[in-house]
């Protein structure tokens, strides 16, 4: 998401994040957390990156593309993705 106003960065909620949406969190001065418009979280910058950083495991295959899916017993192959080929 985009941010709304020029100041200090926009986190994304780590629990709305978790349930796929995206919503960007606010900053509040006076109590120094970042919190949340739609649900209730509210946290320090720390927290919230932290928080933000655990959920990455979704998308860590993300620029990688399955090269051989293996047998039961064996694990899926990736390889980096290069972009589509011109013809």
């Amino acid at each position: 998401m985009a941010q709304s106003k020029k100041g200090k960065l926009n986190y994304r909620c780590p629990s709305c994040f978790i349930r796929d949406i995206d919503i960007d969190m606010f900053y509040d001065a006076d109590k120094k957390e970042y919190y949340c418009l739609r649900c209730c979280y509210h946290g320090s910058e720390e927290e919230v990156l932290h928080l933000n950083d655990m959920l990455k495991f979704r998308y860590k295959s993300m620029e990688k593309r399955v090269v051989d899916f293996g047998e039961d017993d064996k694990p899926i192959a990736f390889e980096d993705y290069q972009g589509e080929e011109e013809k």
